[in-house]
């Protein structure tokens, strides 16, 4: 099995509800996240995936959050709760959209909200 990873930074905004404490005020954050893709056969081009096309999925992604206060676009608004468990969640979902195919597969995404904070959503 190979494997590949790209990271991307942003900064964005959000209050967490259902939670007692401070972080159910608005604040902000600069995030970092990590895509990794996993597959077993290269391409033509003797490559896993092209980093620009996994660069390009994610960056779309990034720019949507982008400098926002998350708890106001979808599906963060009502759907789910803009907690950094959900957004590696939501990460894997839309660049997966993209980049997955029969031969590679978006497994796994860690949200860093701070340096020594992160989650991380992986499927099988």
């Amino acid at each position: 099995m190979r494997e590949v990873m790209i990271q991307m930074s942003f900064s964005s905004a959000h209050w967490l509800r259902n939670y007692v404490g401070k972080c159910a005020n608005l604040h902000g954050h600069n995030y970092r996240v990590e895509v990794y893709v996993r597959g077993n056969d290269l391409d033509k081009a003797e490559m896993l995936v092209d980093f620009a096309d996994l660069k390009a999925a994610t960056r779309r992604v990034v720019d949507y959050l982008d400098h926002q206060n998350i708890n106001e676009l979808p599906p963060f608004d009502h759907e789910m709760n803009p907690t950094a468990e959900r957004m590696s969640e939501y990460f894997l979902s839309e660049v997966g959209r993209e980049i997955s195919n029969d031969r590679v597969q978006v497994y796994k995404v860690r949200i860093w909200e701070t340096d020594n904070c992160a989650a991380t959503f992986e499927i099988d």
